[in-house]
């Protein structure tokens, strides 16, 4: 096995950890939310505050491991994670439970861009999306086999396992990394950027935050108001910061390579649609519905299990196809299963329900995959620590408020219809809302040119025609 492949396995047992922990915790939130007696809608303050932990820390993890190596932050972040999952386990109230995934989001801030940054300095640009697409493969186990686990432990045994589950993939993470990888480090690091990282990370706590405390008796508007607002203007002194900064946190100079807004900022509009499925679609058929949460698990698995077939296939399709037609194809193609799945109802055939998903999956996971490559195709190494922490912050930021505009959305359609409780009809038009959202990428991801990432597509544009035919001087 050749060392990128065998790093890139390697870093995702970590991906696996975080990713299946995530998908088991969504699929569980209804039952959960029974227990704590708190509202499910409420509940999803446990999915964004981990999100938005990662908003905030993730921008200083590229300096972190430049300065202590790459090796030690990451094993130390899997620690955290790992302690976070048990602390999770162990709540007993509402409060413990979002504090304790706010600790566990301490440790995926510098997991997860870290790991990554590890195996991008491994390989070179023709290999790195066969290298990224090893990496995401295993760590798509952890998205397929959550929903079936997290609903089998939640509906025969107790939700508090599906964190605790955690502890043994920790340690054998750990023990891989040790042996295997090594403490790779830069040696001329720049002095830390303290003014940008109290800008950027209240800024962008205060605006997500903000955004996902809206809902009905969650927060007053008033408070709502002034977390949004607050955040917009320290994110803006930030811009003016960074402008005027050699080695800001968050490199705004990256914004100017085309390849690396597409990969951010269509990325973020396209997860921001599809970043709502793990949260829409188990209120659908739970609370909608009337599945078990087992019942219910074994269901949406089949999107990353779709996922996980594309990821075969991937690289060669990107080659054949190019990032541009491949980018804006399955944006297309992602939204119109985004909405398909507003049509679910209570007399769909389980089987129709699952190839739905099974083939939405495969699609979005080639978009994923092409995302992850195009934006770093233009960047140096050396400024690849700043952009694997820029990109990490725009795929939560994308996870976080795709949840909460698919709650907003929810709550509101609930009070437009004056529903009692939370209906099946709220969270069918709300799938509708965010694959628009979705759709919208189109619009960044056409402006790319033909030949964008070539070097690592390896997808060769033919030459005009007038140019083939004049003669070589």
């Amino acid at each position: 096995m050749r060392p990128a492949v065998a790093t890139a396995l390697i870093i995702a047992t970590a991906l696996f950890m975080e990713n299946m922990d995530g998908t088991v915790l969504a699929t569980s939130l209804p039952a959960i939310a029974a227990d704590l007696h708190r509202d499910p809608i409420a509940l999803k303050l446990a999915l964004t505050s981990y999100m938005l932990t990662l908003a905030v820390f993730i921008p200083a993890s590229g300096w972190v491991a430049d300065r202590l190596g790459a090796r030690t932050v990451f094993c130390s972040a899997i620690v955290v994670f790992t302690l976070g999952s048990v602390l999770c386990g162990a709540s007993s109230t509402f409060g413990e439970l979002i504090a304790a995934r706010v600790f566990q989001g301490l440790g995926g801030a510098m997991m997860t861009p870290v790991g990554r940054l590890l195996v991008l300095r491994s390989v070179p640009k023709s290999e790195m999306v066969d290298a990224l697409a090893y990496l995401s493969v295993p760590a798509l186990l952890g998205p397929m086999m959550g929903p079936p686990l997290g609903g089998f432990i939640t509906t025969y045994f107790h939700w508090r396992w599906i964190f605790w589950i955690n502890v043994p993939i920790g340690f054998l993470g750990i023990a891989l990394t040790l042996r295997f990888i090594a403490n790779v480090r830069e040696r001329d690091v720049a002095r830390f950027d303290v003014k940008g990282f109290l800008l950027s990370g209240p800024g962008l706590l205060g605006l997500v935050g903000g955004l996902t405390l809206v809902g009905r008796g969650v927060a007053p508007w008033s408070l709502v108001a002034a977390l949004v607002a607050g955040g917009v203007f320290l994110l803006a002194l930030y811009v003016r910061h960074a402008r005027r900064t050699p080695d800001p946190i968050l490199d705004l100079n990256l914004l100017k390579l085309p390849t690396f807004v597409a990969g951010v900022g269509g990325g973020f509009l396209f997860r921001l649609g599809i970043g709502a499925i793990p949260f829409l679609l188990p209120l659908l058929l739970q609370i909608g519905f009337g599945m078990s949460p087992f019942a219910s698990g074994l269901l949406t698995f089949a999107g990353a299990a779709g996922a996980m077939v594309m990821k075969l296939t991937a690289a060669r399709l990107i080659k054949r196809f190019g990032f541009r037609t491949i980018l804006v194809s399955n944006a297309c193609i992602s939204a119109a299963f985004l909405a398909s799945y507003g049509l679910i109802g209570a007399d769909t055939p389980h089987a129709l329900i699952f190839l739905g998903l099974l083939i939405g999956g495969f699609f979005r996971s080639l978009e994923f995959t092409a995302l992850n490559a195009i934006g770093y195709s233009d960047v140096s190494q050396a400024r690849m620590s700043r952009a694997t922490s820029f990109a990490s912050v725009s795929q939560q930021m994308g996870q976080a408020v795709g949840v909460a505009v698919a709650a907003a959305s929810a709550q509101s359609l609930q009070w437009l219809f004056n529903d009692a409780t939370l209906a099946p009809r709220d969270m069918q038009v709300s799938f509708f809302i965010v694959a628009c959202i979705t759709l919208a990428s189109v619009l960044i991801f056409a402006r790319l040119a033909p030949d964008a990432g070539a070097e690592v597509s390896g997808h060769a544009v033919a030459a005009p025609a007038a140019a083939k035919s004049q003669p070589a001087e």
